[in-house]
């Protein structure tokens, strides 16, 4: 019996070990940037700086060697050119080659020059980036783009800090940036045109927001200057010096909010409201600028734009930078890693798999199949992809070693 229990336990190692039951390994679409290409900028001269980049490394799981140090004096809101070129410099070299964007762990300095802090660091300091008597400035390289490397395919790295009142409003923001990973939220968009014609230049874009988007996020463009008591907000877009009723809205995790004026990205000493009213009001990430823009559209979000990045399953500092076409004197604040509609694949007992995913636009999803990661692939079959929210099942043909199955958006 002893001998047969061995036999038996032996043959059970082998099968087991064989190719044949080998679990087929998933090659999902990329869509965003992960944690382990992201750079954590920490002013080592602050307590509070210190503490937000560990924290904010160790719940992200991003790499120790990400972690870039720099050294300034705590308690200014703005740097000057030289010390901005300096700033720079210092990151540059410290950054290691892999990493494609920024999360900066301060709220103040948040002005580098006639630059914000985030353009400064995502495009180096540069003049070209700001106006002069309320005139445009030069174009983004990343506005629109369909890239997934910025980096590697414009030679800059977004940024996004990560700001707040104190060091436990960071902590909530962090959190709720990765409570909002892959959770597919079922939220709307409110785009609001305000009597202040000024501001509300974005609005003369809206209805043409609404009906490219729709089926992919319920959208309702209103006239007024705010709204209240609404729950499950996803994106809040308006254009008012000081937004009201903030505190009756229920933002989701992985929000985006942003209100069109002269100095929202003046965080801490602003005339007019704070974007970091936004990240208290429970929003993931928002945008203001540093000086003034004057009115130009080009200078802001443009929410179609965002929205379309961010349904495709991009982080917040991608799809927030890639709708700015002049982001020079534009500050980008929130987790640069919430990312609510990351594609989630599930697998079954059977090797089959369930794809979870949103599309901005109808489409097809190739299924290639391989023995290396690296390929030759061979092409099996496509699936139809939807507007909003997708569920593929993924069937995996009978294999004798091993199996990689990618998985490309068409």
């Amino acid at each position: 019996m002893i001998a047969f229990a061995r036999r038996l336990h032996v043959l059970l190692s082998i099968l087991l070990a064989s190719p044949l039951l080998a679990a087929p390994q998933f090659v999902l679409p990329r869509t965003g940037i992960v944690p382990e290409e992201v750079g954590i900028v920490v002013n080592d001269e602050d307590p509070h700086s210190r503490e937000i980049g560990e924290y904010y490394r160790r719940v992200r799981g991003i790499p120790e060697a990400n972690l870039i140090r720099v050294h300034f004096p705590v308690g200014r809101t703005a740097l000057t050119g030289d010390e901005a070129i300096a700033l720079k410099r210092e990151v540059d070299r410290a950054t290691p080659a892999h990493v494609q964007a920024y999360a900066v762990a301060w709220t103040a300095p948040y002005r580098a020059g006639c630059m914000s802090i985030t353009s400064l660091l995502t495009l180096g300091f540069d003049e070209k980036y700001c106006s002069r008597q309320c005139g445009r400035t030069a174009d983004s390289p990343y506005f629109n783009s369909p890239s997934l490397y910025p980096q590697t395919d414009h030679r800059m790295r977004p940024s996004m800090l990560l700001a707040g009142e104190d060091l436990a409003a960071v902590k909530r923001l962090i959190d709720r940036g990765l409570a909002a990973e892959a959770s597919f939220p079922a939220g709307r968009a409110y785009l609001l045109s305000t009597a202040d014609r000024t501001r509300s230049v974005r609005a003369a874009h809206f209805e043409q927001t609404r009906r490219e988007l729709q089926g992919v996020f319920p959208i309702e463009v209103i006239e007024a200057d705010s709204i209240s008591h609404r729950q499950q907000v996803l994106f809040y877009f308006t254009g008012l010096a000081q937004v009201p009723k903030l505190d009756t809205l229920g933002f989701l995790p992985g929000a985006l909010a942003d209100h069109l004026t002269s100095f929202g990205g003046k965080l801490t000493d602003s005339s007019q409201m704070s974007s970091l009213r936004w990240l208290e009001a429970g929003a993931s990430a928002s945008y203001g600028t540093v000086v003034e823009p004057c009115n130009h559209p080009q200078k802001f979000p443009l929410p179609a734009v965002a929205m379309f990045f961010y349904a495709s399953g991009a982080t917040a500092v991608e799809a927030y930078w890639k709708s700015v076409a002049w982001p020079g004197e534009g500050l980008f604040i929130g987790d640069p890693l919430a990312r609510p509609f990351k594609p989630v694949l599930t697998t079954t007992a059977g090797g089959d798999a369930e794809l979870h995913l949103h599309s901005p636009r109808e489409g097809m999803l190739s299924v290639e199949f391989a023995q290396a990661p690296m390929g030759p692939y061979r092409r099996g079959t496509t699936l139809p992809l939807t507007r909003g929210d997708n569920r593929l099942r993924v069937s995996v043909p009978p294999h004798d070693g091993p199996l990689y199955v990618r998985l490309t958006r068409r």
